[in-house]
């Protein structure tokens, strides 16, 4: 037991303190605040431990936070603070990040956006389940741990979401339905994943199992149905691998229904179980304006969407393109991509999917002409090559849509030296009382470059 001032946050949302001999990083602690702490690892120069007492409270400390299970469950390190001082502390983490490059120091980085719901945004979850059907688990992984930590109407979750997971819980209870033990490999169900849509107000189901045992689900699904009727799509998915990804390659359909259906804007979105899609609407549409805005399209040029997932984005700048060229790696997502471009009837969309380097250097040597490029990478940010590929290809202008700000302020030093100046940063808060904070930069081709 220590009792410590708490200097700083990490970017995983540990409060910084030091003791004597290590420095520490401590759940649940907020900059300004002295606490007692309980010590849970040791390692050479650095230990982990978590909030026991707060002996005085952060000025930035919220007395009524939406969550009072945070310093526990830490799934949103930043829940108990203030909300201004969240806005400020992801500014100033930005403003850290291009710091570390000097070619970056003349970037206007604009507040935030903040999305109009700051608690019950999150419209995808990815829930583990552990324990046994008599009492199960459903929730997210401890810190650093394979322990589940229970989640009950989640502050977080839209309340459809929370409403799914309550009516699971009974389910699995009812019918006693077999949960998968990591350490014994026995049992069945592995993990739970839900999606609404806010445009219908309807949920999708999907169950992960550990094999295909069909009686089991299907009587846990016909339970949902019918206490649920706003669950519309319910699949299962067979996940036998012993790593943690969560789903495995194959959907069995337990309803005739195989999709949900979600409107950013005047696009609609077909969403799959394995469709990525923004997980808050809200802060999507915040991003995809932002995009068609700097985009500035007048409606003759070519536009490029690398990493175009289930062609949100191309399909929101198609109305004022000349044509759109989407690419994507997961064929899966190209798939949902050519569906939702015909659905919306975008005749001037076309989706590839395939290696991005390897796609930008085809369209280079068909000779392509491209005005308007987006990119909007996961969070490991874009291949040397594929930015370079990209350049050669000579668009006047460049949107990068980046999750990571450590990444993109990587590649917006790569790209600098490639001809493309980032003349300012749109930050838009996706993910209220997390870390998380996304990124919409723009990027124009120098005047003494090609």
């Amino acid at each position: 037991m220590l009792e410590v001032a708490i200097s700083g946050l990490d970017d995983e949302g540990y409060g910084i303190s030091c003791s004597e001999t290590h420095a520490l990083r401590i759940a649940g602690a907020l900059p300004g605040d002295t606490v007692r702490v309980g010590i849970d690892h040791v390692a050479q120069h650095m230990a982990f431990g978590h909030v026991k007492k707060i002996l005085v409270p952060s000025p930035m400390r919220s007395r009524r936070p939406p969550c009072t299970d945070g310093a526990i469950c830490l799934g949103c390190p930043l829940i108990a603070m203030k909300y201004h001082d969240q806005v400020e502390w992801k500014r100033q983490y930005i403003l850290n990040q291009l710091r570390q490059y000097r070619e970056l120091g003349d970037i206007t980085v604009h507040p935030l956006l903040s999305p109009l719901r700051l608690i019950h945004y999150r419209t995808t979850v990815r829930l583990a389940i552990a324990g046994k059907h008599s009492d199960p688990f459903i929730g997210i992984f401890r810190r650093s741990s394979h322990d589940v930590f229970d989640l009950n109407d989640c502050p977080i979750h839209h309340p459809l979401v929370n409403r799914v997971v309550e009516v699971v819980r009974r389910g699995i209870t009812k019918n006693k339905v077999a949960i998968y033990n990591p350490r014994s490999r026995m049992g069945l169900l592995r993990y739970l994943v839900v999606r609404v849509s806010e445009a219908e107000q309807k949920a999708m189901v999907v169950f992960v199992t550990a094999e295909r045992s069909y009686n089991e689900i299907h009587h846990l699904a016909k339970f949902v149905r019918e206490q649920l009727p706003e669950v519309e799509v319910i699949a299962q998915n067979v996940n036998s691998s012993e790593g943690n990804v969560i789903m495995g390659p194959t959907d069995h359909f337990l309803t005739t229904k195989h999709h949900l259906t979600e409107r950013i804007g005047d696009v609609a979105l077909m969403i799959s179980p394995r469709s990525f899609f923004q997980v808050n609407p809200d802060g999507a549409r915040l991003i995809y304006g932002k995009v068609r805005e700097w985009a500035a399209l007048s409606g003759s040029e070519t536009v490029l969407d690398l990493y175009c997932g289930i062609g949100g984005i191309a399909l929101y700048l198609a109305s004022g393109a000349g044509k759109v060229i989407g690419v994507e790696v997961v064929e899966a997502a190209v798939a949902d991509a050519r569906r939702n471009a015909s659905q919306n009837g975008a005749k001037n969309c076309r989706f590839e999917a395939g290696d991005a380097a390897e796609l930008l250097e085809e369209l280079e040597e068909e000779g392509e002409r491209v005005d308007v490029a987006v990119l909007n990478p996961p969070r490991k940010g874009c291949d040397e090559e594929v930015l370079r590929r990209l350049a050669a290809l000579a668009p006047r202008s460049l949107i990068y849509v980046s999750c990571s700000p450590q990444s993109l302020a990587r590649d917006l030093n790569i790209l600098k030296m490639l001809g493309y100046c980032c003349k300012e940063i749109q930050p838009v808060d996706m993910f209220p009382q997390t870390m998380h904070v996304e990124n919409i930069a723009r990027l124009e081709k120098s005047a003494t470059i090609g």
